[in-house]
């Protein structure tokens, strides 16, 4: 069945990937019959003005064509919409695409979802801070130690893939000190001097890192990891242990369970989806059912 869909390519994705399978994904689309709206633009303001005039007229299915930050674009162009997220992962990460189970790097599988897959309800984020206002997140939200590597990570040319998230947390580690915060969990404040607090929606962030192993997009809550303070050696130890999700066994380690959060930290900055985000303090509360999303008719285990 044709459909009208708004396309939005992040040409500079992986490392110019995302152009090429832009253009595969447009030429598929309309292959495919679909009726095609390109509203990429020349930068992303202009994208994303163009994608919200698409939404706003009822176009029926977003498709985007990058890593995690276009996913991002594409959860605050569609939550709470009649619009469909479509995500045709191009990036270096691809976690909300891997947490989701939908095809990585593969425009062919990601196109003939629309019609072979399902429309998935899914839980979002959504943030409220100060006078920047609403904002949705889809996957994870980190505040410490985990966006001060993330704005390194995005900074560097070199090398490629996960090894340049690994090379930016051995450059912050050195000089990184435990933060003082104060999390609220559904009302309950708890203090702490921690190396990170992770809010999540989906498992894992920075390209495979298991912050929250059990995390489920359609339970309704947040799992919430705090690192509470550690030696350098000792999270040494730990870090490496993050993406097979074993980290958790660790006494230092916190994850809880609650459909609203509240952090709080002086000078701190957030982000999510791989994206910069807000400065703390920043209030987030889970909105079950709130994105459409094109899936497999299978449910990954």
């Amino acid at each position: 069945m044709s459909q009208r869909v708004a396309l939005i390519v992040n040409p500079t994705s992986g490392k110019g990937v995302g152009r090429a399978m832009g253009e595969e994904t447009r030429r598929l689309l309309l292959q495919a019959g679909h009726d095609v709206v390109d509203v990429s633009g020349s930068n992303y303001q202009q994208a994303r003005t163009r994608a919200r005039e698409a939404v706003a007229d009822g176009v029926g299915t977003v498709v985007v064509v990058g890593g995690d930050g276009m996913v991002h674009l594409g959860v605050n162009l569609c939550a709470g919409t009649t619009s469909r997220l479509a995500v045709v992962a191009a990036g270096t990460g691809n976690d909300f695409a891997r947490n989701l189970g939908l095809p990585v790097r593969d425009p062919r599988g990601a196109v003939a979802l629309l019609a072979d897959g399902r429309t998935r309800e899914i839980d979002l984020g959504r943030v409220t801070h100060g006078v920047a206002g609403e904002t949705w997140f889809g996957g994870v939200l980190g505040a410490g130690f985990d966006a001060v590597v993330n704005a390194r990570a995005q900074r560097m040319t070199w090398p490629r893939g996960q090894m340049r998230y690994n090379l930016a947390v051995m450059r912050e580690l050195p000089v990184f000190r435990p933060i003082p915060y104060a999390v609220e969990l559904d009302g309950h404040r708890l203090e702490t001097r921690a190396m990170l607090v992770a809010v999540a929606n989906t498992t894992s962030f920075g390209g495979g890192m298991r912050v929250c192993p059990d995390a489920d997009v359609t339970d309704g809550l947040f799992d919430v990891m705090i690192v509470h303070a550690l030696s350098i050696p000792s999270f040494l130890r730990v870090f490496p242990k993050v993406y097979s999700g074993t980290h958790t066994t660790h006494p230092a380690v916190e994850i809880h369970r609650a459909r609203r959060v509240r952090l709080e930290a002086s000078g701190i900055h957030s982000q999510a989806d791989g994206e910069t985000f807000a400065d703390l303090p920043i209030d987030a509360e889970v909105v079950p059912g709130a994105l459409r999303v094109v899936a497999p008719m299978e449910v990954p285990s």
